[in-house]
């Protein structure tokens, strides 16, 4: 079949002198030829109307180009090269439409714009029905929430093993994107392990209520498993001794917080807790299992109620329950956190654990 362009005498001139309404004009009766014949036209038409979309889309409005946007992007065979000028566009109302839907938009070119453009624009690719994992592996890494969310709902969309290790990692803070990747059946089983090691037990039940028999009892294998290897990695802590040493600086006068710091600074993993539930007034198993678990705010609310100084509350949180030194990081967060936390609410705090525990 044949194309024959009456406009094309025309169009050299109207690029250079036309107004902007005559090249608008021009570009609609142009994208209406091509689609009313998109379907019949060969390689070598496509590539005219490549050439001539390419010279009218420069100094019009972003209306206009929006509009061929959402004209062109479910195109099987629209032009390429006017695809990839829309999909780097700024203005994400003539981006997107190609972003989300175009099916001749190159995965290259999909990675380079996650790499380099707006959230909105993260958002228009994570939207597409399909992604590779050159693509998914941008967008778990730039883009927020929202992104990492509807990657990990997208069952099209194939995921590496990297994108895999950052979706489990964001998944900490974010119960909703723990429950979608937990239930992807594609995610490898290493990867699995981590995810509910780190999941809150909110999460566990919500992943239990939502899996099929086989995966309910994988997911139930997984925690007995984590259960036992931080049991066996812990282990249990006899803290009579420690009890006893304790209870002799007591009656001598001398169980304070300078000895605490001692017990810290030499490394006496059970002296330090049970000083450290002495001081606070709370059960030697309360301190112990907030002790030895992720969280430091537990750690923070006891260390006030027992009115310790930072540079003590600083030893404490680098203690380990193996008796080895732990990494110090986040130690900025947490002193802000301490400087916020007053002593009444830790008193409130530790009241209500104490009731707790006795209901």
């Amino acid at each position: 079949m044949s194309v024959t362009f009456p406009l094309i005498p025309e169009l050299e001139q109207i690029v250079q002198r036309g107004s902007r309404e005559k090249r608008v004009e021009t570009l609609q009766r142009i994208t209406s030829l091509f689609l009313d014949g998109a379907s019949t036209y060969k390689d070598e038409h496509v590539d005219l109307f490549d050439r001539v979309f390419g010279l009218l889309i420069e100094e019009i409005e972003t209306k206009a180009r929006a509009e061929l946007s959402i004209h062109l992007a479910p195109v099987p065979n629209a032009p390429v090269k006017v695809l990839r000028a829309l999909a780097y566009d700024d203005d994400i109302a003539v981006a997107g439409p190609i972003l989300k839907l175009a099916p001749r938009l190159a995965e290259a070119d999909l990675v380079e714009v996650a790499k380099n453009q707006s959230q909105a624009h993260l958002h228009a690719i994570s939207a597409r029905r399909a992604l590779g994992e050159a693509v998914t592996d941008v967008l778990v890494g730039r883009g927020d929430h929202v992104v990492a969310r509807r990657v990990a709902e997208n069952r099209h969309a194939r995921i590496s093993a990297a994108g895999f290790s950052r979706l489990v990692k964001r998944a900490a803070d974010d119960g909703v994107l723990a429950e979608t990747v937990g239930l992807r059946p594609d995610i490898p089983a290493p990867m699995f392990r981590e995810l509910l090691t780190r999941a809150t037990a909110v999460v566990h039940g919500r992943l239990l209520a939502a899996a099929t028999p086989v995966l309910k009892a994988e997911i139930e294998n997984v925690l007995n498993k984590v259960a036992k290897e931080v049991g066996a990695r812990v282990g249990p802590h006899d803290y009579r001794a420690a009890q006893r040493v304790v209870l002799g600086l007591n009656r001598a006068g001398r169980m304070d917080e300078a000895a605490l710091a001692t017990f810290c600074g030499d490394g006496k993993y059970e002296e330090s807790v049970v000083a450290l539930a002495a001081l606070a007034k709370v059960p030697i198993n309360v301190v112990d299992r907030l002790m030895a678990g992720d969280r430091r705010d537990p750690v923070l609310i006891l260390c006030k109620a027992a009115g310790l100084a930072w540079p003590t509350v600083q030893s404490i949180f680098v203690l380990h329950p193996d008796g080895k030194t732990a990494p110090g990081q986040g130690l900025e967060v947490a002193l802000s956190n301490y400087a916020r936390l007053s002593s009444a609410t830790a008193r409130r705090v530790i009241r209500f654990w104490q009731l707790k525990r006795a209901s």
